[in-house]
């Protein structure tokens, strides 16, 4: 096949994907259905997974033999809120100023979807002998919780890739090891009535503030007694508490208080266990105001939560990554991607490498460098070629 033909640059895919406000609250539809309506040009077949309400999709698609194995490119299609962020240039169009590409995901991550996207594309130039995925999801951003049909597809299918490259914003550098999320609401009760009266009354705030020590308490030991791991920026489980809320009015002692906090850990630690050690310090709680006030309670609810990546530095998919980018390195991120429910729930190796930082995500005037998008697309141009022969 003519491997010569013009194909569509990835800094013209960026451009369109920047446009498409896909902040997690709002659908992603039109911006699936320009990437299918983009491969359809190219002869390449999506499969789209909704979500119940019709609004959201994954998409799956591939290029090259329909046998077992070869490489999926992953990214997630949605946006962190642009709400009380303070920017300079429009945040849902793409704009180059001085050697960076300014917009809401171009970081985080639609530089890399738009590079991957361009690699499908490019690689219908050739006669493939390994076949290229490309998978992109919804809701990454609010717990991974859309990639969910996609891994129950990729179970199901007769065959499947035999490796993963998660692009978040690494640098480039080869990550193979992000730690995992535990997501909870607390539901302090208490008693209700007039602030006048608060004595006589147990304050679901002032539960819940005795809970947040607890959780404080937790920390604390498990900085000073938990064996760290030195690769990692933070290198043990955090533990945080990201919103509080309650009351109706000053004068009303609350009845309810909920706290929400997470637990991000290594993969040597188990959170469901951390999560047992502060039930249990919380009911003790508990069971003492219920000497006074018989109907207190505190009760936790799981909302989300997605596993740990610990690839092994010398597996197949980190040396060949490695050898695309001509590095012997590898990077443990602070954050969390769907790399780890790709690895532990379908069994396809993976590893974290894409363009940019996310010292820039989430931040108002995100940009992406343009030099990395274009190594990243030198990097998944050796990808073509390594799949060619």
């Amino acid at each position: 096949m003519n491997s010569k033909r013009q194909f569509i640059s990835s800094e013209a895919i960026l451009e369109k994907l920047v446009a498409f406000d896909t902040t997690s609250r709002h659908p992603n539809l039109a911006l699936v259905e320009y990437v299918t309506g983009l491969l359809d040009k190219h002869g390449i077949a999506s499969t789209l997974l909704h979500n119940n309400e019709k609004t959201k999709a994954n998409l799956y698609a591939s290029v090259g033999p329909k046998v077992e194995g070869g490489v999926m490119l992953s990214g997630h299609t949605d946006v962190v809120p642009i709400d009380g962020q303070d920017w300079t240039y429009p945040a849902f169009k793409l704009t180059k100023d001085k050697q960076r590409l300014y917009g809401r995901g171009t970081a985080d991550m639609k530089g890399f979807v738009a590079c991957a996207i361009a690699a499908l594309i490019k690689s219908t130039a050739h006669q493939l002998q390994t076949p290229l995925h490309l998978a992109l999801s919804y809701d990454e951003e609010i717990g991974c919780v859309g990639v969910h049909s996609l891994l129950n597809m990729l179970n199901n299918a007769p065959t499947k890739p035999g490796m993963c490259i998660v692009g978040e914003p690494t640098q480039l550098q080869v990550a193979t090891k992000h730690k995992g999320k535990l997501a909870v609401l607390a539901h302090c009760r208490g008693t209700e009535g007039h602030s006048a009266l608060a004595p006589h009354y147990q304050n679901a705030i002032h539960l819940a503030c005795d809970l947040v020590g607890i959780l404080r308490s937790v920390q604390d030991k498990i900085v000073a007694h938990v064996p760290h791991d030195a690769q990692a920026d933070i290198p043990f489980t955090t533990i945080h508490v990201g919103r509080i809320n309650a009351a109706q009015a000053l004068n009303i002692v609350p009845n309810l208080c909920t706290v929400n906090f997470e637990i991000r850990h290594p993969a040597s630690d188990d959170p469901l266990k951390i999560l047992e050690g502060i039930q249990s310090e919380a009911q003790e709680l508990a069971d003492k105001a219920k000497l006074k006030f018989p109907t207190v309670e505190i009760r936790f609810d799981i909302l989300n939560s997605y596993p740990a990546l610990d690839t092994p530095a010398d597996s197949q998919v980190v040396q060949f990554v490695q050898s695309l980018l001509k590095t012997d390195q590898t990077s443990f991120v602070a954050f969390g991607t769907e790399a780890g429910l790709f690895s532990s729930k379908v069994g396809i190796p993976t590893v974290v490498c894409g363009p940019g930082s996310m010292n820039q995500g989430h931040k108002p005037d995100e940009y992406l460098e343009l030099h990395q998008l274009q190594q990243c697309e030198r990097m998944l141009n050796q990808l073509i070629a390594r799949l060619i022969t």
